[in-house]
């Protein structure tokens, strides 16, 4: 069976256009603003909760 996967390295030319390309675009910050926010509203309860076991 011959496989469909060219490795970049394999070839100079390949090797040259991959290593020259346009970097993958970053994540914006506001898709990562839902899980921010949830990770803080869970601290402020654990504190909540420690604050209250311990002056209970």
């Amino acid at each position: 069976m011959s496989d469909e996967y060219v490795d970049p390295s394999g070839n100079t030319e390949q090797f040259r256009a991959f290593a020259h390309s346009e970097p993958a675009a970053p994540v914006e910050v506001a898709s990562r603003l839902p899980l921010i926010a949830g990770a803080a509203a869970v601290a402020v309860l654990l504190v909540a909760v420690a604050a209250w076991l311990a002056l209970g």
